[in-house]
């Protein structure tokens, strides 16, 4: 294993444990779920896109109803890559990167040589073919619980959310007291229930703006501010989660390799997929071997450069179907510190324009906050 490289603690607690674990306090089978929450009627679940904890504890002066919970939340692990797609896919499914197969940012579609943007979906498969493991939501929705999901309207059918978080029903609210009303709404019914709202302005900012950026504070006070007022109007016997899909490093534009400018990284690679923090190279064919010498020798100070196989036997993306494994790269790069690595010949100008970037394996990416606050009756 190349010195340095942290590899996701998926055993020890991580985004994939959280909505098996609520299920569970509902009353949904699951089997061994990974924290025994304590019985609840109802649940409500926040994912705060680009909240990583230690992001959230250096900047947590922004948010004291959320610094409240610090004591007795937990440090898990999002995944590797540590990208929302990725991430939505462990969060719904409650399986690794490798078990759900939603691998990157970008990725090859082997059968039609070509990337997918698993976040636009643009001219992608069939997304319950891509991913055809059932959800947590929809294990829920068939035990009984009325299952809604809050987010943006252009989320609802979408083909992440078709992926990775479908089951119940949707509905649509575009602010953020919108959708805590919505929320509220629900979990007051005196049905069983089970709510997730979604929030991704954060994330937003944070990318224009850097997570460093007095902007990126101010969103996090508003946030702060609706989640307390969520959990004041919660009724007695529902619990409250809050969780999110990874951290964030702002990358001076200095530090950035572009691709369409470096012709020696570029020889060899028929797709560079992934994203900035977390590239991966398909290689024409015969190539592998020479691009992950080239890579290593020219980034391996500035990133982890690994081989297919070398990425999964060490646990990248946990335990990898059969099935997924033609979707990696024939090279994984996890940059270190604050570098990225972009290629201006297929990469968005606005992806290129981005400050704050994700996806690799840092302690700024990787953790996420599990807060849980239990119901006060049942």
């Amino acid at each position: 294993m190349p010195p340095g490289l942290g590899v996701p603690a998926y055993t020890e607690g991580g985004l994939s444990d959280v909505l098996p674990s609520i299920a569970a306090s509902l009353g949904v089978a699951a089997s061994a779920p990974r924290w025994a929450l304590p019985r609840a009627r109802s649940a409500v679940v926040v994912l705060v896109d680009g909240l990583g904890y230690d992001l959230l504890r250096r900047r947590g002066g922004h948010a004291p109803w959320l610094r409240s919970l610090f004591e007795t939340g937990q440090r898990v692990v999002s995944g590797f890559p540590s990208t929302t797609a990725s991430s939505m896919g462990s969060f719904g499914t409650g399986l690794t990167p490798g078990g759900h197969g939603m691998l990157g940012y970008e990725v090859l579609v082997p059968e039609e040589d070509r990337l997918l943007n698993e976040l636009s979906w643009e001219d992608g498969p069939v997304p319950e073919l891509w991913q055809p493991r059932s959800t947590w939501f929809e294990r829920a929705a068939a035990a009984g619980i009325d299952v809604v999901r809050t987010g943006p309207a252009f989320f609802d059918g979408s083909g992440l959310t078709r992926a990775a978080l479908r089951g119940g029903r949707f509905v649509a609210a575009e602010e953020l007291d919108a959708r805590v009303d919505a929320t509220l709404a629900h979990a007051r019914s005196r049905s069983s229930s089970l709510t997730y709202l979604y929030w991704g302005e954060l994330d937003k900012v944070g990318h224009v703006h850097g997570c460093e950026s007095w902007q990126w504070g101010d969103e996090l006070e508003s946030i702060d501010r609706s989640l307390a007022r969520l959990a004041d109007g919660l009724p007695s016997d529902c619990s409250l989660t809050i969780t999110a899909d990874h951290g964030m490093v702002d990358v001076p534009m200095e530090n950035r390799i572009d691709l369409a400018h470096d012709a020696e990284l570029a020889a060899g690679v028929r797709h560079s997929g992934g994203e900035p923090r977390a590239p991966q190279l398909y290689c024409e064919p015969g190539a592998a071997a020479d691009v992950l010498a080239t890579w290593r020798g020219r980034v391996g100070e500035r990133a982890w450069v690994l081989s297919r196989d070398e990425a999964v036997a060490a646990g990248l993306f946990g335990a990898v179907r059969g099935e997924h494994l033609s979707r990696i790269g024939d090279v994984v790069v996890a940059m270190r510190d604050d570098h990225a690595i972009v290629d201006s010949r297929h990469q968005r100008p606005q992806l290129l324009a981005l400050l704050g970037l994700h996806g690799s394996l840092t302690d700024a990416e990787v953790p996420v906050p599990m807060f849980h606050v239990p119901a006060r009756a049942t």
